[in-house]
């Protein structure tokens, strides 16, 4: 892993057939035993990172339940700014610490908006947030690991740079099918198997009717 930027940590609960969640939006796949455990790894991480439509879609809160240690840090990728005044993330952004990360397009009206909540916001890239150069602003300001939690597209943001240095994802044992259901990491894509991540398993582990899967790069 390159020392400029936090270790990045994917994490995730798919159906047996890849999703992220239904063609509906229903992501409710983890048992409460696996609910757990993803508390449990989030209280020992700097940072937690989602998409603008993971947000928008599930309305996340991102903090650590029934363990008593700090929340960590959360961070939204959200290139033009257009995250809900509503949404529980700004709601209790002055309880949680709250970066928004966007891109130079976002409009002034959205970037206002923002400046009536005690959020950082970190502007980095031009059409889109370059995750690279956010990576390391985070870096600097002490965020030694991260928590990836997006949705397929945010996934697919690291993949493609390469910066994903873990995955442990959790596999559920439902089969939803549906072309327009979100992955794991959607987005173009790899053209060949040659140019994708290869990581390496090193643990397996059944929790019922689950099995957790954890891979470094």
């Amino acid at each position: 892993m390159e020392s400029f930027r936090p270790r990045v940590i994917f994490s995730a609960a798919i159906t047996l057939d890849g999703k992220l969640a239904t063609r509906s939006g229903d992501s409710k796949l983890s048992s409460k035993k696996d609910k757990i455990r993803v508390h449990k790894l989030r209280s020992k991480v700097d940072a937690i990172l989602i998409g603008k439509n993971t947000v928008k879609i599930d309305d996340p809160l991102l903090s650590v339940h029934n363990i008593k240690k700090k929340n960590p840090i959360r961070i939204i990728l959200d290139s033009n700014a257009t995250i809900r005044s509503s949404s529980r993330i700004l709601k209790t952004c002055s309880k949680i610490p709250t970066i928004i990360a966007v891109s130079k397009k976002a409009q002034k009206k959205n970037l206002q908006k923002l400046e009536k909540f005690p959020v950082q916001v970190i502007v980095c890239g031009n059409d889109t947030v370059s995750i690279k150069k956010l990576l390391g602003i985070l870096k600097k300001k002490g965020i030694k690991n991260i928590l990836v939690e997006g949705g397929g597209t945010a996934n697919w943001a690291f993949v493609k740079e390469n910066l994903v240095d873990e995955a442990i994802i959790t596999i559920t044992p439902y089969l939803v099918g549906g072309m327009t259901a979100t992955t794991l990491v959607d987005g173009d894509g790899f053209s060949t198997i040659a140019k994708s991540i290869r990581l390496k398993l090193k643990s397996v582990s059944k929790m019922k009717n689950e099995v957790i899967l954890h891979y470094e790069n």
